[in-house]
């Protein structure tokens, strides 16, 4: 008798956990949240530009950094010259030599000025540490990138350093104007100690410009392109190669285009420059507006840039 299988009761599938529903997302916390979180935890934002007056106070905690990079920039330069540091009093003397050939005798600009090669080359010199100055203000920040994004330091430090950099090529070479100026028959009298205070107005005059134009190469590289167009037209206007009373005599010029030449500040602060150093041109004696112009120009230039410049903290380095 044969017993047959009885199949096995099925046994009953596992119940599944119910399927819960997603959470919401929490509420993203307010600003006012994250700012009290910050507080009660010490945190203070990165790169935050602080005050003007504390800005000026770490600038000042970090003068012998500015020092120390100008030098460095400085002897770094032209060490790959064979001529090393000459070339700080070649590049002017022959950018002088060119415009004499070609505005001096071509030309014939020097008719009717007094010592034109003294004239020429305090010009030359002049306005090179200007120009300089601002070309090297468009490459402050962004020929310093890796820096300016590796450290937390005040980023005026940069621009301030390269300004320093341009003073020290043009102390350097001003040994070169002063050979040049005893060459010609010009030699050391009290006038000779009105470069100084030319040359500080000059120099926060540049500085400012150099500030401003850092700020703005920062944010639009190609101002460092059109900067040596800018600078071209600009010098030709200053009165370096010719001078500008003999060149606005007996034209029938606006009197708008007479007072701007007159009022530019790269040919007063080069006039300046004339009156103290050569004895002939306008017979020593100062036009009564030069000087103010000269200390307007400065304060303007250095006030105006470093604020300019100190209200884009913040941005530098993170385009």
């Amino acid at each position: 008798m044969t017993t047959e299988t009885l199949p096995r009761p099925a046994r009953p599938a596992p119940s599944s956990p119910p399927v819960r529903p997603p959470l919401p997302p929490p509420a993203p916390a307010s600003s006012e949240e994250l700012r009290a979180l910050a507080r009660r935890h010490g945190l203070t934002l990165s790169g935050a530009r602080p005050p003007l007056p504390a800005y000026v106070r770490r600038l000042w905690a970090r003068r012998d950094f500015i020092a120390a990079f100008a030098t460095a920039r400085l002897t770094a330069q032209y060490s790959q010259a064979r001529l090393g540091q000459l070339w700080q009093v070649v590049t002017p003397l022959l950018n002088a030599a060119v415009y004499y050939a070609v505005f001096g005798v071509l030309m014939d600009s020097r008719r009717g000025v007094p010592d034109y090669v003294p004239f020429l080359i305090t010009g030359v010199f002049t306005w090179t540490f200007t120009a300089q100055t601002i070309t090297a203000g468009t490459r402050a920040i962004s020929g310093n990138l890796g820096l300016v994004r590796a450290l937390h330091f005040p980023r005026a430090s940069l621009p301030l350093a390269l300004a320093l950099q341009q003073l020290q090529q043009l102390v350097f070479s001003l040994g070169a104007l002063v050979v040049i100026l005893f060459c010609f028959g010009e030699f050391p009298r009290w006038s000779w100690l009105l470069a100084a205070p030319v040359l500080a107005l000059q120099t926060l005059f540049s500085t400012g410009l150099a500030l401003v134009t850092a700020r703005l190469a920062a944010r639009t590289p190609d101002i460092a392109q059109l900067m040596p167009f800018v600078l071209r037209t600009w010098m030709y206007a200053s009165g370096i190669m010719w001078s500008l009373a003999q060149l606005t005599r007996g034209r029938d010029l606006p009197h708008t285009v007479i007072a701007l030449l007159q009022c530019n500040p790269a040919a007063v602060y080069i006039d300046l420059m004339r009156f103290a150093l050569i004895e002939s041109f306008h017979g020593g004696l100062l036009p009564p507006h030069a000087w103010a112009l000269a200390a307007g120009w400065a304060v303007l230039a250095f006030a105006g840039g470093f604020v300019f410049f100190w209200q884009a903290e913040e941005t530098y380095g993170r385009g």
